[in-house]
């Protein structure tokens, strides 16, 4: 992952923050100093930041999850929406819509509308429809693919948010915290960096400097996307290899009929038992170690942390838990994890572990961030 350099930060302007006047103290360990009334960011802090930012980001892309980006400011829409389409991310650049997160299920309502308007108009149905109606369809059509447009592939609530400004979008800020996603912004000295999990200190008012950010931080989103692209030949490759090799097993065992003693033949069919639980045992170990706790509902990069350094890394330990002594071990991990709510994962991981990942799928879009 290439180092964005702390020069390249100050040809772009990252470095100004707002009037001292108006800055939040609980941005003082990210400020350098202050000049002729506006605060100083410091630059290595960010460069720092952005590292710990882009690695986490990467993960996430790299699991499959989405990550939507916000930015409904003037100088920074344009650069997130083109930003954001070349990672194939799901972004909001107009106007952030009320329930957007916490009411899901409606958005993607209004979301199917346009795939339902669009089927009108490939079978004829369309044009069964007065002058009058089909002008008042196609006025709804335009509205919502102005705002939900960009959001259209998005079937479930997104593994994270990023947000430019977290100021403006403060009603995003609320959404995302109440359903435990992992809010990564840019974050001005006029901002509270306690409503972010992931901040970049640096100015988010300055075209070039919203640039730069957004590039570092797509750039490692398409990293995460290319591994997992990577991964998945390699298990199909693996997949393909673990045929042609039992193959020829099965004609072994089959093609040396030797007569032997009593007792010799007595214990054959013992060793072939042996030989086929250690074969289960060690396909077991290979599917526990590929669990991903992340595409649970709710469980952040975080949290999936704290749940595997407690013993928790599969599906089945998941499914077996108890949530109270998840939310014990959550809250022992890290106070900022206190507010989680534990209680429908080990149903989620129930499904998981059985490979139910349609049923996965559909009881997570048709609940509200995982909550029944």
């Amino acid at each position: 992952m290439a180092r964005v350099e702390v020069k390249q930060l100050l040809e772009a302007g990252v470095h100004f923050g707002h009037l001292t006047r108006k800055w939040n103290p609980n941005m003082a360990p990210y400020i350098y100093m202050e000049r002729n009334g506006i605060h100083v960011i410091n630059l290595y802090k960010t460069v720092a930041k952005l590292d710990e930012t882009n690695e986490a980001l990467s993960k996430i892309a790299a699991s499959g999850r989405k990550i939507l980006f916000v930015a409904t400011k003037k100088q920074a829409k344009d650069i997130v929406a083109e930003k954001a389409a070349n990672v194939n991310m799901p972004y909001i650049t107009e106007r952030w819509p009320g329930g957007m997160l916490t009411n899901f299920v409606t958005i993607r309502k209004a979301v199917k509308k346009m795939a339902t308007i669009d089927r009108m108009k490939k079978d004829g149905t369309f044009l069964t429809l007065s002058k009058k109606e089909r002008l008042q369809v196609d006025r709804l059509r335009a509205k919502l693919e102005k705002n939900l447009g960009s959001i259209s592939e998005m079937t479930r609530l997104p593994g994270a948010l990023f947000i430019v400004d977290t100021m403006r979008e403060h009603i995003a800020v609320k959404e995302a915290q109440k359903l435990n996603i992992p809010i990564f912004a840019m974050v001005d000295t006029n901002c509270d960096p306690r409503d972010v999990d992931y901040l970049i200190p640096s100015n988010d008012d300055a075209s070039k400097s919203i640039d730069i950010i957004m590039t570092e931080v797509t750039n490692a989103v398409a990293e995460g996307l290319a591994e997992r692209k990577s991964e998945k030949g390699d298990a199909a490759e693996g997949k393909s290899e673990s045929k042609k090799e039992k193959a020829p097993k099965k004609k072994e065992v089959v093609e040396t009929p030797e007569p032997t003693p009593a007792p010799v033949v007595d214990k054959v069919p013992n060793v072939e038992v042996d030989v086929e639980a250690t074969q289960k045992a060690v396909a077991e170990d290979a599917k526990a170690e590929a669990d991903d706790l992340t595409k649970v509902e709710g469980i952040g990069p975080k949290a999936a942390e704290a749940l595997v350094a407690a013993g928790i890394s599969t599906y089945t330990d998941l499914s077996k838990g108890n949530a109270d002594k998840i939310k014990e071990i959550l809250t022992e991990a890290s106070s900022r994890m206190a507010h989680l709510d534990p209680t429908s994962w080990p149903k989620q991981a129930k499904m998981a572990a059985d490979g139910k990942w349609d049923e996965l799928k559909e009881w997570q879009e048709n609940t509200k961030g995982g909550v029944e």
